[in-house]
Order: C-alpha cells, then structure tokens, then sequence
C-alpha cells in the first residue's frame, strides 16, 4: 500500500461566504495540486471539501497522512466521526459532507494530523494560500 502525504486547508471570505479549498498529494518526489472554490460556504466545509477532494484523486487504495490545521477535521475524523455514526449524525454539522468523507475514505487507511497554522509549515502555508487565492476568484466573476 502506497503511503500518500495529503495537505489540505479550506478559507472561508465571510464564513459564512466565498469559499476555496486546497489539497497537495505527495508521494516521493511527485506532487499532485487540487483546489476549487464555492460560493455560500463555511470555513469548516472547505476544510472538509479540502479532503474529500484529495482522497477522490487517488486511484487506488493508500495509506494516507492527512494534514491540517483543522481541529474540526483532525479531531471529527480521529475521535467524533465514530459516535456522530452511532447517533445516525444527530446533530452534527454538515453530515452530508461527513458521508461523502467516509465513502472516498473507506478504500484508504487514513490518520489525521494536526498542525498548528500560520506557523511556517511549506505545504501548510502553500494550501492556505491557494485556498485563499481560490475564494477570492469568486469575487472577480461575480
């Protein structure tokens, strides 16, 4: 099983608002960018989008080093998302989201990561950026 690093970070331009994500895939030397925006959109659902978006990428089953400054994430995919479950997601905030999580996320082995953001970590920063870069399109088309 091929073990993949994946970095994601999301923004949100008024959270509720403009939203964009980012993902960076790295295995080896290769690196692999995904990134998008949303309109109407909180900074925890690109967190989220951030991830989906980066698992949908990988064409076969990986064991995966996720990588964030989301608390929301780091902590719901290694502690809540089995109880949230167990309470059929009761509750919980954006569950279609969490699904979509756990449909692109059963092929893999995923452990979630926390760092702390703005703190100089390269492909932390380079996904925040993006993600930012990302939302704020959405201002010039319209």
């Amino acid at each position: 099983m091929k073990k993949i690093y994946l970095y994601c970070d999301g923004s949100s331009l008024g959270n509720p608002g403009r939203g964009g994500y980012c993902a960076i895939l790295k295995y080896r030397d290769r690196k692999k960018v995904i990134s998008g925006a949303q309109n109407d959109a909180t900074n925890n659902q690109m967190e989220l989008l951030a991830v989906i978006k980066g698992l949908e990428s990988l064409k076969e089953p990986c064991e995966v080093e996720l990588v964030s400054d989301s608390s929301y994430v780091v902590k719901g995919i290694n502690e809540w998302l089995k109880n949230w479950i167990r309470k059929d997601f009761k509750g919980v905030k954006n569950p279609k989201l969490w699904k979509r999580y756990m449909e692109v996320a059963k092929p893999h082995k995923v452990k979630a990561v926390w760092v702390r953001g703005h703190n100089g970590h390269e492909e932390n920063e380079e996904c925040d950026k993006i993600a930012r870069e990302e939302a704020g399109k959405l201002d010039k088309e319209g």
